[in-house]
């Protein structure tokens, strides 16, 4: 897939027609110019996009996630938007924003979100009797904040955070379940980089916030030495 994209990505620039950039935003730039954050991020959102609106499946919008977030150039971001529309699709940008919100009704059956996957601005779950994790230790974040509406009843609702992100349960009935909080660490003055609103219904099982588990290696590199007796 990269393979493909790369190549794409030098036609375009040796054309010499428009030099347009697609989706990093900055249309009339030389392709051979070097990709800031913020043309990546633009480039991120179109995809993320396009994916709701059915243009690319979730196999395509993860190989190209994948190259735009490590993308040199203008160029390369162009290869990755050049056949979805830069711009709201025909019927205005308030359809683009519907196709936004991630809806999730499941039984009995485990909800999972991990790895690299796209965090919507908004979610919808209905759970009844299984257990749901997301897992934002990978997550692409395109925004600053989720709102998560939850109707969920038995097994536990799983929040796995990282340094950074910031879960708000304040909004949350819970009915015979409870808390489990634990914050990632961060250090002082880091930015929050997404804000969890949780809102909603919870019955019975728990809701856990907590960061991602220490490998091995990280265990023994933190675990105190044990001093000889007697010192």
């Amino acid at each position: 897939m990269s393979r493909e994209i790369s190549s794409t990505g030098q036609g375009s620039g040796g054309s010499g027609d428009s030099g347009d950039s697609g989706g990093s935003g900055r249309p009339g730039a030389s392709p051979e110019l070097r990709a800031s954050h913020a043309d990546r991020d633009r480039t991120v959102d179109v995809l993320r996009v396009a994916a709701g609106d059915g243009r690319l499946t979730l196999e395509e919008l993860d190989e190209r996630l994948e190259v735009a977030l490590s993308a040199r150039t203008l160029g390369e971001l162009a290869a990755l938007t050049v056949d979805l529309p830069s711009g709201p699709v025909p019927g205005g940008a308030a359809a683009a924003e519907v196709k936004d919100v991630l809806r999730i009704h499941q039984k009995h059956s485990a909800i999972v979100r991990a790895g690299r996957w796209v965090v919507p601005r908004r979610m919808e779950i209905v759970a009844e009797w299984c257990g749901v994790t997301l897992d934002f230790t990978e997550a692409v974040i395109t925004q600053d904040t989720l709102r998560i509406d939850v109707d969920s009843q038995g097994k536990s609702l799983t929040l796995v955070t990282r340094p950074g992100i910031v879960v708000d349960v304040d909004g949350l009935a819970l009915e015979h379940s409870r808390f489990r909080i634990r914050r990632a660490p961060a250090a002082p003055g880091a930015p929050v980089v997404l804000r969890v609103e949780l809102v909603g219904r919870k019955s019975f099982g728990r809701v856990v916030v907590r960061p991602s588990r220490r490998t091995f290696g990280q265990w023994l590199l933190r675990k105190p030495l044990a001093l000889p007796a007697g010192d």
